[in-house]
């Protein structure tokens, strides 16, 4: 999952940018209204995360073209603002919620992972997405399967969260290269495929039922069903 972090305060962005990969978010940052503006139009994002006081334009001002260009993007703003027609005023622009700083960066991860869950189809029990046998915890980052733990990479962890987010639905390359890699990465012709190849092995590869499917000429799914249309 791929979140755009606009806070113009670099020690709040950054400590943001850094707590969400640990959970292996890819995360862009920009610290003005205008850079963050031009990275949405640029990348393709789950969540935005706003701040209210922007240099360059304001996140209220943000919001709202996000909103009107981008209307499934989950947005947050996050400000120093509490009162009642200042939450409303930011909800009317178009944010999805509301967060008053300071705040726990645990109360911020629970509010990004419920934005998450209305945009996807595969809806986590607590924090697991499961598959067949196959479990990933978000909270813990642990892959299991069969009662087997399976150790990923950051990037592996990432691609499968996708995959079953997006259960029985083809992910193509292109979205995979969107969601899971930020602004600052190189990307080589094969990187998905190789980092698919490399899933497949690590999930797929001790087991009779292979999940993970490759949709020729369109991307990847997985999916526990046996026949998926």
């Amino acid at each position: 999952m791929r979140i755009l972090v606009v806070e113009d305060e670099h020690g709040i962005a950054d400590n943001i940018a850094e707590y969400l990969r640990q959970y292996s978010f890819a995360v862009d940052v920009a610290y003005d209204g205008n850079d963050g503006l031009n990275l949405a139009k640029a990348n393709t994002y789950d969540i935005a995360l706003l701040d209210w006081m922007l240099p360059g334009m304001d996140g209220l001002e943000l919001c709202k073209l996000l909103r009107k260009d981008f209307p499934s993007l989950g947005i947050i703003m996050l400000t120093a603002k509490d009162a009642v027609d200042d939450r409303v005023s930011g909800l009317d622009t178009g944010a999805d919620d509301y967060i008053v700083k300071p705040f726990a960066l645990k109360e911020l991860m629970a509010r990004i992972q419920s934005l998450l869950r209305r945009s996807y189809r595969n809806q986590p029990e607590g924090n697991v997405l499961m598959v067949g046998d196959l479990t990933l915890d978000l909270s813990t980052q642990q892959a299991m399967r069969g009662g087997q733990t399976i150790k990923l990479t950051r990037k592996l962890f990432q691609i499968l969260e996708l995959l079953m987010r997006n259960k029985d639905r083809v992910v193509s390359k292109a979205e995979i290269e969107a969601h899971i890699w930020d602004a600052s990465a190189e990307l080589w012709s094969d990187v998905v495929r190789s980092h698919m190849q490399k899933l497949r092995e690590k999930v797929d590869k001790d087991f009779p039922k292979k999940l993970i499917q490759t949709v020729h000429g369109t991307g990847y799914r997985i999916t526990d069903k046996d026949d998926v249309s």
